[in-house]
């Protein structure tokens, strides 16, 4: 199994902009700086071994319900924000690296695991106030897709049927490179910056949509574990249209950010 895994370097991650370590407060000047890869809203390097440094020079971000969101679910295996400071205007985070590598295919082992980690965050996230805005509604998707003029993903939203619920916090964005493991084991889940109120069945077709599908099939033995895991009584067709949903909607952010966006549709397609 070893060559199906690899390090973290972030989907949504990478360098926007260059920075040196004389631009870091003095106390973290000794440490390397390895920039990750792939990048399109932010700056994120490997800091030393045990952090990682993200700039937010372009998304919106509120530290604060970061801070407020990590600190109530601390109990999970979750990345930890450690400190955080200014360069030149931008917010710069500092976080603990989370130990082990992400996976490029996830077998059964993984899934039923991340699948485990969702149903216990959500169970404690459903009281969780967040004052992010809610990104991942339907209104918000129909501003991005108008905004692309994209008659293609225009079609496939008016061909969606669903309407998302608020049921508590959601990280959103829980693809296969914003967890890792040691040894097949999970050890932790990162990237909550974009944590906001949500539908928890989108979250968990997020994961559908990157841990379930072999290419472009979707594996129906790996769905079957995650939604097994995650103890839903959605039916396979009722969950069909939140995989679609979640399709569509990174599918839509992935042409805003110029980045290849066939390939999801390629899945909504085949599903």
């Amino acid at each position: 199994m070893g060559e199906e895994k690899r390090v973290h370097r972030g989907r949504f991650l990478g360098i926007k902009t260059t920075i040196s370590k004389e631009q870091l407060p003095h106390k973290y000047q000794s440490y390397s700086l390895v920039e990750t890869i792939d990048g399109v809203s932010d700056s994120v390097y490997l800091m030393g071994d045990n952090y990682v440094l993200k700039v937010f020079e372009n998304s919106k971000y509120n530290i604060e319900s970061e801070k407020l969101l990590l600190n109530s679910i601390r109990q999970l295996r979750v990345t930890q924000l450690v400190d955080f400071f200014y360069i030149d205007k931008s917010l710069a985070i500092v976080y603990k690296q989370v130990a082990g590598v992400s996976l490029y295919k996830p077998e059964d082992i993984h899934i039923k695991q991340i699948a485990l980690f969702l149903k216990d965050f959500h169970n404690l996230s459903q009281s969780i106030t967040s004052s992010n805005d809610m990104i991942f509604t339907n209104s918000y998707l129909k501003m991005k897709i108008d905004i692309t003029q994209n008659d293609e993903l225009k079609l496939h939203y008016d061909n969606l049927n669903i309407t998302l619920k608020d049921d508590g916090v959601i990280h959103g964005d829980l693809f296969c490179d914003n967890a890792k493991f040691v040894d097949d084991e999970l050890s932790g889940v990162f990237d909550f910056s974009e944590a906001c109120r949500g539908d928890f069945l989108f979250d968990l077709a997020v994961v559908a949509l990157s841990w379930c599908f072999d290419d472009d099939t979707l594996n129906h033995s790996k769905l079957d574990t995650l939604l097994l895991n995650y103890e839903t009584t959605i039916s396979i067709e009722q969950f069909y249209e939140y995989i679609k949903y979640a399709l569509v909607y990174y599918a839509t952010m992935r042409f805003i950010n110029k980045r290849d966006y066939k390939s999801l549709l390629k899945r909504l397609e085949n599903l």
